[in-house]
């Protein structure tokens, strides 16, 4: 496979997934008390992360989770779970979660918000379980060997590359994306998104029991599923 082939094959998959426009909006809505130099270090970190964990689970997710022991399934229930409970948190009170970070803000030091890149903003929310998932599949699909498999690393560690750049520029630019639809709209929209975030999770957590169910109905009788 060339490396055009496997970036047209890993791009769309990874940014159907992400949905780095979408999640702007959960971006702003959470970097909505930091000033413009720490929402621009914030946009720069979470880029740094998601290529990180992309590129993690691409390459070496299927070794890393046979190394521990964890299936994909408990890897799904798990990430749907972290999912599901923080969209219900920004469904429910957006607000009080801002007017939180308002009152942090004072003492926050760029220690502060690399940790915030990456919890929540980089896992769960933009490169979580689903994205995880996605990449492990498209890992598990590179060619064995040969020239295939170097036009296969080429490609979809480009794709990887490219949807971390989408990600770092719409969540530095969240601020004038939100801006366009006003305060009301905004806020219209955060709740939107914030729900099939929380509908994100759900499935997530729906297909990681399905896979954990047919793991055990297909184990032979006695062993340890």
């Amino acid at each position: 496979m060339t490396a055009v082939s496997a970036f047209l094959l890993a791009f769309p998959a990874l940014f159907s997934i992400v949905n780095p426009l979408g999640m702007a909006f959960i971006f702003d809505e959470i970097a909505a008390p930091l000033q413009a130099a720490e929402r621009a270090r914030l946009a720069v970190w979470v880029g740094i992360y998601s290529l990180l964990v992309m590129l993690v689970a691409l390459w070496g997710g299927t070794y890393l989770l046979s190394f521990l022991g964890v299936s994909l399934g408990a890897l799904r229930i798990a990430g749907g779970m972290v999912v599901t409970l923080t969209a219900w948190h920004l469904l429910n009170a957006p607000e009080q979660q801002v007017e939180q970070h308002r009152q942090e803000q004072a003492g926050r030091s760029d220690r502060d918000v690399r940790e915030m890149a990456f919890f929540p903003l980089t896992m769960p929310f933009t490169t979580g379980p689903g994205t995880i998932s996605v990449a492990i599949a498209l890992g598990a699909a590179r060619p064995a060997r040969g020239a295939g498999l170097l036009g296969y690393f080429l490609g979809a560690s480009g794709a990887a590359l490219a949807i971390a750049i989408v990600v770092w520029i719409t969540y530095q630019e969240s601020d004038r994306i939100t801006a366009l639809f006003g305060v009301s709209g905004r806020r219209i929209l955060s709740r939107l998104i914030a729900f099939l975030l929380l509908c994100v999770g759900v499935q997530i957590l729906i297909s990681g029991v399905q896979n954990v169910a047919a793991t055990i109905m297909t184990a032979e009788p006695g062993a340890v599923p």
